[in-house]
């Protein structure tokens, strides 16, 4: 079907913006886990905080406006939503991956130092393992630590087992 000019630009803003959405989406979560990681190890995190501003709200512009100028430039058709040329979806992919492995590397961070601390604080106390499960446990959403299982299962169309479970 054939698309307005003006439609096809406001789906294409539209695109654009759900893309920076997805990248603001994973970059606060990295910028969490990174926050949460220095309030562990470092006795204050607020010194840090406007650069955990900039980083869950800038730098999605950072790999959003490259992927903008590309696909208008080369792949320019209907509203966005196929990606027949995958090198310009992976200039979107590439820092999605990169925050789901730095949340990897924070959350195992992050129980290593739960670890310790219950271990250092163990003086009679029964339900320490259940306080540490129930810690990790909360960790796992927060930091998106689930993604790691999905980071590589395609994104286009088709029944790969791993992708229809995603």
């Amino acid at each position: 079907t054939a698309v307005s000019p003006q439609a096809g630009a406001a789906c294409r803003v539209a695109q654009s913006l759900a893309q920076y959405c997805v990248g603001a989406n994973y970059a606060w979560a990295m910028a969490e886990g990174l926050f949460l990681l220095r309030l562990l190890v470092a006795t204050s995190g607020r010194r840090c905080v406007p650069a955990f501003l900039l980083l869950g709200w800038g730098v999605p512009v950072l790999f959003v406006v490259p992927w903008v100028v590309l696909r208008y430039l080369y792949e320019n058709e209907g509203c966005w939503e196929r990606n027949e040329k995958m090198a310009v979806w992976w200039v979107i992919r590439c820092p999605i991956l990169v925050a789901v492995a730095v949340n990897f590397v924070v959350f195992v961070r992050i129980v290593r130092i739960l670890v310790a601390k219950v271990r250092a604080h163990q003086v009679s106390r029964g339900d320490t393992r259940l306080r540490l499960a129930r810690s990790t446990l909360t960790l796992i959403p927060l930091l998106g630590v689930h993604e790691v299982v999905f980071a590589l299962a395609g994104e286009g169309e088709g029944g790969s087992g791993l992708r229809l479970a995603r």
